[in-house]
């Protein structure tokens, strides 16, 4: 389905019935990273996930407020279109961090629950080769004019244990010109700096809602140090995985995210 907010046109899968569970994917993901977990939740929860705006189906303006206060405007102004009253469980992963993790802070009377995969919100971060690249004027519409696909799944693989050559392919085939212009915008306004504050609001937060942390361990973007960064959470560690736990151990995350769901009574 697409939903229209604000001036962006966003597409949505909205599968399953029960306690509201919105899923925020990653760069240079769609939905479709979510689609092995749905699949397993949807008899027992309403999942949604969207395509972030300017990423995979969706579309925003060139002027889209990518800061984290406009991140969290944007989640909201979603929840609110879709109806969503009582309180969701909430899951992100990298870009959809910032994103959900933003929201989270500004509205923590509309999260039940949180569940962080490999993800920064700590304003000690540093960006990783590509992200430096890509936040450089000029520089960055380099790299992304000379990414072939070869170029890209072997990054994708390097990055990963588990995701297969078909898993890359598709998501490589989401990254339009559009696409590649709304990373580095999204890069250009990802000041690791900005989340002084709202770091230290997200781990009080934290420490009064369920919220476990799932790491793939095998992840040269974000240091597994990171993982400890949200305050008193659980955390799990995935050895054999890399940055895309959620595509690379669907089947593991779905049953660990289900265990958890339960134990929280939600």
């Amino acid at each position: 389905m697409t939903l229209r907010i604000g001036r962006s046109s966003i597409h949505l899968v909205d599968e399953g019935t029960g306690r509201p569970t919105l899923f925020l994917h990653g760069n240079p993901d769609s939905s479709d990273v979510w689609g092995g977990i749905i699949s397993r939740l949807s008899s027992n929860y309403r999942c949604i996930a969207p395509d972030l705006p300017g990423f995979g189906r969706s579309t925003a303006p060139m002027d889209f407020d990518y800061s984290l206060a406009g991140m969290a405007t944007f989640i909201d102004n979603l929840v609110t279109t879709l109806g969503i009253e009582e309180p969701l469980n909430l899951v992100v992963h990298d870009i959809g961090g910032p994103f959900g993790l933003a929201w989270a802070v500004k509205h923590p009377g509309k999260v039940g629950s949180v569940v962080i995969m490999n993800t920064v919100f700590s304003s000690d971060y540093r960006w990783h080769l590509f992200g430096r690249l890509w936040r450089t004027p000029v520089i960055g519409e380099i790299v992304q004019a000379l990414t072939s696909r070869n170029g890209f799944t072997r990054e994708l693989l390097r990055a990963s244990r588990k995701l297969t050559r078909e898993q890359i392919h598709r998501t490589y085939g989401l990254i339009t010109p559009s696409v590649k212009k709304m990373m580095l915008r999204w890069y250009r306004a990802t000041d690791p700096r900005n989340f002084a504050g709202w770091e230290d609001e997200l781990r009080r937060l934290l420490a009064r809602k369920p919220s476990l942390v799932l790491w793939g361990d095998h992840d040269p973007y974000i240091a597994g140090r990171f993982a400890t960064r949200f305050g008193p959470s659980m955390i799990e560690h995935f050895p054999d995985c890399g940055h895309w736990l959620p595509s690379e151990a669907p089947e593991a995350v779905a049953a660990r995210l289900l265990d958890f769901y339960r134990q929280d009574h939600t």
